[in-house]
């Protein structure tokens, strides 16, 4: 007799094939730094195009495909490109060089990080420096801070970094790359939210595959700089001008130690898309969400935010006279490092879940609960 655990593992559908694995690896390890999101931007559209009728980017590097761009009704089904970055802020006379935020950057995972620094001249190798523990010895601990951390290029001089093509303003990005642990989770940095971009890149190729012929304009969206305030969703929110929108991106996973289930929720990987109550969330589109999920058997997890959600939902949901909007979140462990961890599992039942919403979704479909 098949145990609780095997039948719930014979209810799981795979969705993402060995080919759109190496594409996200492929995706995951580009770095693609807030404001320079351009490479990897190119790498999501080349991976989209053969899925979609059309193709746009706007000017600070949003990118976007769309299936049936004719048509009237739009949906738009989105997720953000950028990841959290460091920029060069001050050099000094021996060679070191000191940073600032680009994005919620965690300042206390920096110490002993290999980086690399972005310049015209290509790729320049660096480490956050920390003094050793012999020499901290019977002194208070000193924690780090902004300003106390510091990269080491290996050059002793001012002269010497800027002849390797470093100045102020120089992009700064971790070097760690993506693996899969325990045949369970995918583990990198830029998780969040690049695996937003992987899974509705992933839905463009269900539709595709499986011949879906939609009423409506579906536009399939990643917009840069959400980590500094929802601004390439805030613009191509007013470009596309949706009917509709449904939004991706990470949430918390509350399990592990020195987290609150309190003040943030009771929310697991491995246990499904999370849905979020907020005043940006559309409430009839929302139920629509929770109905598609229960009749495909896709589980969910419930959350509540008090008065914004912190993603790009916001910037849809209040453009444009207001955009019937939603959120789907992937729940993430050690948000903002280098060692975020999704369940493939998770990744698999979002991307079922905006598949099969999308198919539900009308053409014209009022989400208003009343009308006069």
């Amino acid at each position: 007799m098949a145990s609780k655990k095997e039948k719930e593992a014979k209810k799981h559908l795979t969705v993402v094939t060995e080919k759109s694995l190496k594409f996200f690896e492929k995706y995951i390890n580009n770095p693609s730094p807030t404001g320079f999101e351009w490479q990897g931007q190119r790498l999501w559209l080349d991976y989209l195009k053969s899925y979609v009728d059309d193709t746009y980017i706007d000017n600070y590097g949003t990118a976007m495909g769309v299936i049936n761009p004719d048509a009237k009704y739009k949906v738009v089904i989105e997720a953000h490109a950028d990841e959290i970055s460091w920029f060069v802020n001050y050099i000094t006379k021996d060679g070191l060089i000191y940073v600032i935020r680009n994005g919620g950057s965690d300042h206390q995972i920096a110490p002993s990080k290999r980086v690399n620094i972005h310049t015209d001249k290509g790729m320049v190798k660096a480490v956050f420096g920390w003094p050793a523990i012999h020499t901290r010895s019977g002194e208070k601990e000193e924690a780090p801070t902004l300003k106390n951390i510091f990269l080491d290029c290996g050059a002793t001089s001012q002269e010497e970094v800027e002849a390797l093509g470093i100045h102020v303003g120089c992009v700064v990005t971790y070097e760690d790359e993506f693996m899969v642990l325990n045949d369970r989770y995918y583990v990198g940095r830029a998780l969040d939210n690049r695996a937003g971009g992987f899974m509705i890149a992933e839905v463009a190729r269900l539709l595709h595959e499986n011949k879906k012929k939609l009423p409506f304009g579906l536009y399939i969206v990643n917009s840069v700089q959400e980590e500094i305030g929802l601004r390439g969703a805030e613009m191509i929110a007013h470009h596309i001008k949706p009917n509709v929108a449904i939004v991706t991106d990470v949430t918390h996973d509350t399990q592990t130690p020195m987290i609150n289930k309190i003040t943030q929720g009771d929310l697991a990987c491995g246990k499904g898309p999370v849905l979020s109550y907020a005043p940006a969330v559309q409430i009839n589109l929302n139920k629509l969400l929770m109905e598609v999920a229960t009749s495909k058997e896709i589980p969910f997890q419930r959350q509540a935010s008090s008065r914004y959600t912190g993603t790009d939902t916001d910037a849809f949901a209040y453009s444009n006279g207001g955009v019937p909007s939603a959120l789907i979140s992937l729940p993430l462990r050690y948000m903002h490092t280098t060692v975020e961890m999704i369940h493939k599992e998770d990744v698999d039942n979002v991307i079922r879940l905006i598949y099969e919403a999308v198919l539900k979704i009308e053409d014209g479909q009022d989400f208003r609960s009343f009308t006069k």
